[in-house]
């Protein structure tokens, strides 16, 4: 093939044949003359040049609030930090880890096209290309609430139902349900992290799928895990690196693809390389892209080259972005947060309705803090009388089973949508409507015990 072709292509073979055997690494430094935190490094993804220690203090942390930090995570190196620390808001985004499940439902058309699509190969794009384009939300460097148990936040009108739940506290996981009349996507959340000092490392330990309604195949999809870079020194930044792979499994066809790690100067960074394989193997379409900015697909042969006369064609582009927007929110995600697009009587539990992501929405970090450790208090007041009583959490909308699924990262228990939210929205939508104001006035209460005690310090 030409330097031309390969050029057109996007460094398509140029990357396959790197693969993963050839890892590259941003351009790091150590941050030696700043006293107690010899050999933390600062990652810088273009490749500057600038002094180390000038470029540690670019990030978002002031010094005292850095040094105090710094004294409390540098016991947890090599730890699962998931749900081991309370952190400050300032490095928090107004919206919660549910609320962060559904950015996946922003661009669901692909799933209803890939539900229409007549080839099985094309139909794979279309869902791989879905699984992809959440990671142009993943690149906020603000990190979201932590949900409390119990909590919910649903979505009923961007052309899908979406119900989400917080069903376990220790460990934190998260189940999620969505539906429209192309696809049912059912998913349960772990996270399992890694710190490393100035960066942690997250594996999204999950089961995914997705049936398509037409046909009925499921998918399954195995995400790649990713890394928060520069948490206390440096700006912060993420990455996502290794293999996605999407499996149907009721023919055997699946999609393999290659997220690259960033490189030197930024080679590399964003980039999506790999196949859609039928149920013997054989390449059947190469995919090619960035996860933050478009997907397209082109027929192969055998040899994963591409047919002769054939061309790529775009099938996923990030939509526009509103300009200068401090927490790097697309238009979608401002529409979860929004009053205005939520269901008429939301429930209590929902996300939005949360005290302390309301008061950083509107800028005021003082009352964010403070009702943070409000309902971090209250969590622990209602977890002490459930256990007085000797009863069990029981998740509303989600019910435990007894499968585990194994991940690459860990086992994880299984939790099935219950069918009792379509019920219970269906009898909502038939009750007198509440106004904006309405809904912003209802007070935040995911609780099963409502005696709650909340003194400081009780456990």
């Amino acid at each position: 093939m030409s330097s031309e072709d390969q050029k057109q292509n996007g460094g398509f073979f140029a990357s396959i044949a790197s693969g993963f055997a050839n890892f590259g690494f941003a351009v790091q430094k150590s941050v030696t003359g700043l006293i107690g935190y010899e050999g933390l490094e600062v990652i810088n993804p273009d490749g500057g040049t600038d002094d180390a220690e000038a470029e540690a203090l670019k990030g978002r942390w002031k010094d005292e609030e850095r040094d105090s930090y710094w004294k409390i995570m540098q016991k947890y190196i090599g730890a699962d930090i998931t749900s081991v620390l309370t952190l400050p808001v300032f490095i928090c985004e107004p919206m919660t880890n549910l609320q962060k499940m559904a950015e996946i439902m922003e661009y669901s058309h692909l799933l209803n096209l890939a539900n229409e699509c007549e080839d099985p190969y094309l139909r794979m794009v279309y869902a791989s290309s879905w699984a992809i384009s959440v990671y142009s939300a993943y690149q906020r460097t603000w990190k979201p609430f932590n949900p409390i148990l119990g909590e919910t936040y649903e979505m009923v009108n961007h052309g899908v139902t979406f119900i989400a739940e917080q069903v376990s506290h220790h460990p934190p996981m998260g189940a999620g349900h969505a539906e429209n009349e192309h696809f049912v996507y059912d998913v349960t959340s772990k996270l399992k992290t890694k710190f490393l000092g100035n960066s942690v490392d997250i594996y999204p330990i999950g089961r995914t799928r997705v049936t398509l309604k037409k046909d009925g195949v499921v998918l399954d999809l195995v995400p790649p895990p990713t890394k928060a870079n520069n948490l206390i020194f440096g700006r912060t930044w993420i990455d996502s690196s290794g293999e996605m792979i999407m499996t149907n499994l009721t023919t055997g066809d699946k999609v393999l693809l290659c997220f690259q790690p960033c490189g030197w100067f930024g080679a590399g960074r964003y980039e999506v390389d790999g196949y859609v394989y039928n149920a013997a193997e054989e390449p059947k379409l190469l995919m090619t892209g960035k996860w933050n900015e478009s997907i397209s697909y082109q027929p192969c042969d055998m040899e994963g080259e591409p047919l002769p006369g054939t061309e790529l064609k775009e099938v996923w582009r990030v939509s526009d972005m509103p300009e200068n927007d401090k927490f790097q929110y697309s238009y979608f995600a401002h529409k979860i947060n929004s009053f205005e697009t939520a269901p008429t009587n939301l429930l209590a539990s929902d996300s939005r309705l949360r005290p302390d992501r309301c008061a950083l929405q509107k800028g005021d970090l003082s009352k964010a803090g403070a009702e943070k450790s409000s309902l971090e208090e209250k969590q622990r007041a209602e977890k002490r009388n459930r256990e007085q009583e000797g009863h069990q959490f029981t998740p509303r909308w989600f019910d435990p089973t007894s499968e585990v699924t194994t991940t690459p990262w860990g086992d994880l228990e299984v939790y099935e949508y219950n069918g009792k939210y379509s019920k219970h929205r269906a009898a909502a939508n038939g009750l007198e409507s509440v106004d904006e104001v309405g809904l912003r006035s209802k007070e935040f209460n995911p609780w099963q015990y409502s005696n709650l005690v909340t003194e400081r310090g009780a456990m």
